[in-house]
């Protein structure tokens, strides 16, 4: 290997570990503090991420070609090393969790960093590739093709490595905004599942057949029991059964409006706002309390639901009365516009508050079912 090309991608692993453990995030919080508050990362995260992706795809080639050519691969990595992964790191040091969201600062650093890795991977394989071919001439050897083995790393850590990239450029070029509204599209779908779960769940079908079967040669030696008891016990049973089908349905009528909040406030308070969420500050304080309730419900309405099929209708109420407090704060924090004046109102506004009657109407009965306890 030319000492040039050795020397360059010493100084590329040494820069990818370096930039790796910036991003860390305790090192990107105290980077954060000196970041200047109008600082926007995200074009130059977008065209540092792009023209990484447009040097892997040069990298890869020079890698796969032959022969292989010392001083041209060493340019592109020079080029790299000089701007592109400085950019790439700065542009996700500026992107700030008071000016961006927590959420998506975190993202950012999850992302950039996995670009990093993947990167380094792709150099791995071609100081390999270079290894090899110097082995080659030293050897007084012609200079061999590539083995499909060889070529599947490369071309695989290269698709690794521009998906990377992609996701990078994805984040910065859709915004706080559009990764906001991704994961509140999420979040809905969480949601909707579990309430299609709960409704193709039967409560007569609890799960015992295996057991009934399992204990019928005792239930045989067992003639002295009361008939009366097995009576009672039936009866019992089927009780608890139409308490839980009543739950059931009045679950599903409470979760269905809980549902809706998602798209509503999607269409209403997050399509086509541009950045207007975003400043002053205490809309991205906002925006934090909408995300936490958003993704606090799907959790809560998991649990209700699993304490419903365990038939232990308190627990699954109090999970319940967790998930209306958090649909109910995450409404009323985009209540008003967000670029209008407090008590101002809009189509939302007013849905908002139909939508309020409405929760107060299926709440009512979600607690009314009565589950006796077998002796």
């Amino acid at each position: 290997m030319s000492r040039q090309l050795s020397t360059i991608l010493t100084t590329t692993f040494a820069l990818l570990d370096q930039f790796q453990d910036t991003l860390s995030p305790k090192t990107a919080a105290q980077a954060a503090q000196s970041t200047p508050k109008d600082a926007d990362g995200l074009p130059l995260l977008s065209a540092s991420s792009s023209a990484l992706r447009a040097q892997v795809t040069k990298l890869s080639l020079l890698a796969l070609t032959t022969p292989f050519t010392h001083s041209a691969v060493s340019g592109i990595l020079r080029d790299v090393n000089d701007s592109i992964l400085p950019s790439l790191v700065t542009a996700s040091l500026l992107v700030t969790p008071t000016a961006y969201t927590k959420a998506f600062h975190s993202e950012v650093l999850v992302l950039a960093k996995a670009a990093l890795v993947e990167f380094a991977s792709l150099i791995q394989e071609v100081k390999i590739i270079a290894d090899k071919k110097d082995e080659q001439k030293n050897d007084n050897k012609k200079e061999s093709e590539l083995v499909q083995s060889e070529k599947n790393a490369v071309t695989v850590a290269t698709g690794r490595t521009w998906d990377a990239c992609d996701a990078v450029t994805n984040i910065a070029n859709k915004g706080v905004v559009g990764f906001v509204i991704r994961r509140v599209e999420q979040w809905r779908d969480l949601v909707r599942d579990a309430v299609e779960e709960i409704e193709d769940w039967d409560p007569e079908d609890d799960g015992d057949e295996f057991f009934d079967g399992v204990m019928d040669d005792d239930d045989d030696k067992d003639d002295d029991k009361d008939d009366e008891d097995s009576e009672e016990d039936a009866e019992e049973d089927k009780e608890n059964t139409a308490a839980l089908q009543e739950q059931k349905k009045a679950t599903i009528r409470f979760l269905k409006p809980v549902a809706q909040i998602y798209p509503a406030i999607i269409s209403n308070r997050l399509k086509n706002t541009g950045n207007t969420p975003l400043s002053p500050v205490s809309r991205i304080t906002k925006l934090e309390s909408l995300m936490l309730n958003l993704q606090h419900i799907p959790d809560q309405v998991d649990e209700a639901a699993g304490a419903l099929y365990e038939a232990d209708v308190d627990r699954s109420v109090e999970y319940l009365k967790e998930v209306k407090k958090c649909a109910t704060q995450a409404v009323d924090s985009v209540v008003s516009p967000w670029d209008a004046s407090a008590g101002a109102e809009d189509k939302f506004t007013v849905w908002s508050k139909t939508w309020l009657k409405v929760m107060d109407e299926v709440s009512k009965p979600i607690s009314s079912a009565t589950i006796h306890e077998q002796t």
